[in-house]
């Protein structure tokens, strides 16, 4: 497929922050992807919560699913527009590396306890995770990802680490949250593609988990108007292929809505390559129709899911056994890795330390160093 003008070219990246020679058969996003894959941090999102703790059940989805059909959907989407699909799908595969143990529990907890050293982001996480954390190559620390692979990473950052990240790396993958300038197209792809994809596996283990029901989701119009279409198809449908149907229907309404609304934004914008798209606007979008639709499935579940009881009641658990982990770790700073007791930054490094679990080996750190057993 020939790249559109707009669409980042491998041949054109930034490069990297240390030189290495170019690889015969791949380029560089598509090894970027393939660092990722065979990164640590990859490897522990299959055994940390999206909404479900990894014990509740062998069908909800955890951070590894989630990611892959994140890069699914941006992939497919990225085809369409003559994106460069291998730069969307890596960015896709990486956007959670920096996520915590019991997904945004975690985070908010490590964030408060962080309040006075510099808070805890996870998207600045997935960052320092790719630059930093990892330890794989004999000469650098991180995977030494290409600038526009950490610039799609950096989906969000606050002014103050934006300041910081730029002092560092003058030009670098901060500058656009201060000059107020976007990322790629693919890296804005990644992120629609995130929303897309949690809000539609939401819905699906909402109702598998029994915290929502097939009534309620219907009364929200972006999946009412499918399921009614499904029913009306096939009336003796099982509720659960229905549910499947109906999802997957309002997916390729969403998809293909992206499709048309950023084409005509492209076409009316004209970016003549990557960095005139950066400087012209947010053009990967929804139509105002469906942008609302979508905020509407939004806050119906963080109503009615992400607010349920049942998930609260985890939420507070979670909440805990990070801020426990915290103090302990600070406490008895023997009791970590030596990689990271080792680290004069030690507030960061215990942040850094928690925030690489996965959900169960946090729970049995916690077990160990306080005597608790939590969310078992």
């Amino acid at each position: 497929m020939t790249l559109a003008p707009y669409a980042c070219d491998p041949a054109q990246s930034r490069g990297r922050r240390h030189p290495v020679t170019p690889a015969p058969t791949r380029d560089d996003f598509q090894r970027d992807r393939d660092r990722i894959v065979h990164s640590t941090a990859f490897r522990r999102l299959v055994y940390k919560t999206q909404v479900f703790l990894n014990h509740e059940g062998d069908l909800f989805r955890t951070r590894l699913t989630h990611s892959l059909e994140v890069a699914q959907l941006a992939r497919s989407i990225a085809r369409s527009l003559r994106l460069n699909e291998d730069l969307t799908e890596t960015i896709a595969l990486a956007h959670d590396l920096g996520h915590t143990p019991f997904g945004h529990a975690g985070q908010d907890a490590l964030n408060d306890c962080m309040a006075a050293h510099g808070g805890f982001e996870h998207n600045l996480q997935s960052l320092r995770v790719v630059d930093w954390l990892e330890h794989r190559y004999p000469d650098h620390d991180g995977l030494n990802l290409s600038f526009e692979t950490r610039e799609g990473i950096l989906k969000h950052c606050s002014a103050a680490n934006a300041r910081l990240l730029e002092a560092a790396e003058p030009g670098g993958v901060a500058r656009r949250f201060i000059d107020g300038t976007q990322p790629s197209l693919e890296a804005q792809l990644a992120n629609l593609a995130d929303e897309i994809a949690y809000n539609a596996h939401d819905i699906d283990d909402g109702v598998r988990s029994g915290l929502l029901t097939l009534t309620q989701v219907a009364e929200v119009p972006l999946f009412a108007r499918h399921l009614r279409t499904v029913r009306a198809e096939y009336p003796r449908l099982a509720e659960r292929r229905t549910l499947y149907e109906a999802i997957r229907r309002m997916l390729s309404a969403q998809i293909y809505d992206v499709i048309d609304a950023t084409g005509a934004a492209l076409a009316a914008a004209a970016p003549r390559s990557a960095d005139d798209a950066r400087r012209t606007g947010r053009l990967v979008q929804f139509s105002a129709e469906m942008r609302a639709q979508s905020s509407a499935l939004k806050r119906f579940l963080f109503a009615n899911l992400y607010r349920h009881p049942q998930v609260v009641d985890t939420t507070a658990q979670a909440r805990q056994v990070v801020r426990e982990l915290f103090a302990a770790y600070l406490d008895r700073p023997a009791e970590l890795r030596p990689s990271f007791a080792e680290r004069p930054d030690r507030e960061r490094a215990v942040a850094d330390y928690i925030a690489g679990m996965t959900d169960r080996f946090a729970l049995r750190e916690h077990e160990r160093l306080t005597g608790q057993r939590l969310l078992a």
